[in-house]
């Protein structure tokens, strides 16, 4: 069984924690009603906590009826899979739904090891 840095209850030591984030306006002119807009959006955010095993949220708009910021992110010790992994995020959401993207953006941040 692999072990990371020495873990062994107490503090984790020489592991780099990539932190990566995805976020993306989704717009939806035509909808009505919130309810109408959560039918479009909500199931999408639960397929991608499934598909992906990323955490997902619905952070902006959420009492707008035409847009909503989306939001995913994830951690990894290897920060080419979780770029790569949050590209096929990114082309899930602008090919998944009923909505327009017209903004996203990713971000990979380096959270250093504690000393």
């Amino acid at each position: 069984m692999p072990r990371f840095g020495g873990f062994s209850g107490g503090a984790v030591k020489d592991v780099t924690v990539y932190v990566g984030v995805y976020q993306a306006r989704l717009e939806m002119p035509w909808v009505r009603s919130l309810k109408e807009k959560r039918a479009l959006v909500k199931p999408m955010v639960e397929r991608l906590k499934v598909r992906f095993a990323v955490a997902a949220a619905r952070l902006e708009g959420l009492n707008e009826h035409t847009w909503e910021t989306l939001g995913v992110t994830a951690l990894s010790s290897d920060r080419v899979g979780l770029e790569a992994l949050l590209r096929r995020v990114e082309t899930f959401v602008a090919a998944g739904g009923e909505y327009r993207v017209t903004d996203s953006r990713l971000d990979i941040e380096v959270w250093e090891p504690l000393e």
